[in-house]
C-alpha cells in the first residue's frame, strides 16, 4: 500500500486551489494527480482537514465492536 503524501505538499496544493487555481493547474504545478488535488481541496472545504485519513483496517466487515 502506498504511503500518504506529505502534509506540506497537501497544504501547498490546497492553498493554490483556495487562491484561485484550478485543481488541474495546481495538480500539474505540484506533480500530483488531479483527483488528489480535488479530494484534498474538497475535504479541506468541508472538514477543515489536511491530514491524510487513516489507512488499513477492516473496511468491509459490518461487525459491531465489542
Amino acid at each position: 500500500m502506498p504511503s500518504p503524501l506529505s502534509a506540506d505538499l497537501r497544504e501547498r496544493v490546497v492553498a493554490a486551489v483556495m487562491a484561485g487555481a484550478s485543481c488541474h493547474r495546481a495538480a500539474a504545478r505540484f506533480g500530483v494527480s488531479v483527483s488528489s488535488a480535488s479530494r484534498w481541496s474538497e475535504r479541506f472545504r468541508h472538514e477543515g482537514q489536511l491530514a491524510s485519513k487513516p489507512m488499513g483496517g477492516d473496511h468491509t466487515s459490518k461487525r459491531m465492536p465489542g
